[in-house]
């Protein structure tokens, strides 16, 4: 087998980005998607209650818990923070950013939370086993049951906005 100079592969390569720069790609636009900027999501325990309430299991350090709350992209999308349309163009480069009071922080992809996308179930939860989240815990709770270990699963939900991925 012949070597190939490396000349040719260059010219080869070269060509090859200069058709593929020619190619329109069907997501192309012709101006680039503007950033959306940050989206605070108040907690609002009114709002939160008139959405559709959903169950959630999952074990977090040992323990066991039956939860009820609201699904995340619920919320997002009564706030305004997320379409209600499946997501597309820049829409796909935010991320939800959960902070908790002592600032522990977990972050999801906005495309991980979308129905048409993602599917991923995270829930806001105030319930836990039939009762109010403890002190210590709440007064709000994320969960995220499937996760292999419990990191973004956020005690003490001080904010949630969302962002652009930079």
């Amino acid at each position: 087998m012949k070597a190939r100079p490396l000349g040719w592969i260059l010219a080869l390569a070269f060509a090859a980005g200069a058709v593929q720069a020619q190619t329109p790609h069907r997501h192309a636009t012709a101006q680039p998607a503007a950033p959306l900027g940050p989206v605070e999501v108040e907690l609002d325990p009114a709002l939160i209650a008139r959405l559709p309430q959903i169950q959630a299991q999952g074990e977090a350090h040992g323990r066991k818990l039956s939860c009820e709350g609201v699904a995340l992209h619920e919320l997002l999308r009564a706030s305004g923070a997320m379409p209600a349309e499946p997501l597309r163009g820049a829409q796909l480069a935010r991320v939800v950013v959960v902070r908790a009071r002592d600032g522990y922080r977990a972050a999801f992809s906005l495309a991980e939370l979308d129905p048409s996308l993602g599917n991923r179930q995270v829930v806001l939860t105030r319930r836990c086993n039939g009762a109010a989240v403890p002190a210590e815990d709440g007064p709000w709770r994320l969960i995220a049951p499937g996760e292999s270990r419990p990191a973004r699963w956020v005690k003490q939900v001080e904010s949630i906005r969302v962002v652009d991925a930079t």
